[in-house]
Parts: structure tokens; sequence; C-alpha cells
């Protein structure tokens, strides 16, 4: 196949030319940049399917910016090395040393406590108490919209709008809330 070839078949979704390509063609390769990037063992399917849903993005925009200065192989090469640098960490450890989770072994009843305390404090960051009692009622208690739009008096399309703004903003807070822990 030629890089066009590759290129027009990955795009189409074409079964033959993928399951070629990444399994078949690109093995040695992507077992290359493997040991390269990780430090520890990663599977080679969770790898390929990574890669293909970065490549899949936005209609396939990165296959559609192939340019053919180099070969199709050089190019994702590149483009792998840089993509999983970034994810470094973030990849299944296939052998891990270390269990996920030391100390005592939560039941459900914690696991569900702690999650209704932190989904709690988040709530309580949130600038908008109306935001997080929209929140409260339509995701965590099961409301009918059309039941909560009565009970606030506004249509059901503007509390749509409003759960919308809602999410946005206790997206930001979680993620502001993440980037906390983290330090």
């Amino acid at each position: 196949m030629t890089d066009q070839e590759i290129i027009e078949g990955l795009i189409k979704r074409d079964n033959k030319v993928t399951k070629e390509f990444f399994f078949e063609k690109c093995r040695p390769l992507f077992c290359k940049i493997i040991s390269i990037v990780f430090s520890y063992e990663v599977d080679y399917d969770e790898f390929v399917n990574e890669l293909y849903v970065y490549l899949m993005e936005n209609d396939a925009q990165k296959l559609r910016n192939f340019e053919y200065r180099s070969s199709v192989y050089m190019w994702l090469k590149t483009l792998a090395i840089r993509y999983f640098i970034r994810k470094r960490g973030r990849m299944i450890d296939v052998n891990p040393q270390t269990p996920p989770y030391e100390g005592p072994e939560l039941t459900t009843d914690d696991e569900e406590e702690a999650a209704k305390s932190d989904v709690g404090r988040l709530f309580k960051q949130m600038p908008s108490q109306r935001y997080a009692n929209v929140i409260k009622k339509l995701v965590i208690e099961d409301m009918e919209p059309e039941h909560l739009s009565k009970e606030m008096g506004i249509t059901t399309a503007n509390l749509y709008n409003i759960k919308h703004r809602a999410m946005i903003q206790l997206t930001s807070i979680a993620l502001k809330d993440i980037k906390e822990y983290g330090k």
C-alpha cells in the first residue's frame, strides 16, 4: 500500500487497512516507541487504541493534515512519540509492582460516603447555589425536568440552559480542585 492509500483507508475506517497497518506493518515501530517512552510495560492493544482515538479525533483531522513530506511511518513515529510522552504515567501498567491503592480496604459504604462528601464540597464552592441546586435535583435526585421547571417557575428549555451552565461551572471547579489536590 502507498502512503496515500493507507491514509485514505484509515480516514474511511477501512477495517482491513486499519488492521494491517496498526497490527502488522507498525507493530515493530510501536513496540520500539513503547520501550523508549514508557519505563513500564504497556499493553500493545491499549497503545494502539489510544493512538487510533487520537488520530481519529475531529473527523480524523490529524490524518487529513498529513502532507506527504515524509513517509507515513516517519510522520506517525514523531506524532506518536510526542503524544505518548504527554500521556506518560497515565497509561495502564500491565504488571504493576505496587497495588493501585495502599491502605485499608474501603467498603462500598465508605466509598459512597467519600463520594457524597466530595460532591457536597464541590457544590459549596460553586458561586451560584441555584446552579448547584439544579444539578442536585436533576442529576443526583433524578427529578423530572418538567417537575423542577414548574417548581422553579421557568420553562423546561430554560432549565436545560441553566443545567448546561451549571455543569460548566461545576466542571471548572472540579478541575481547579484536582489541580489543588495534585500539589
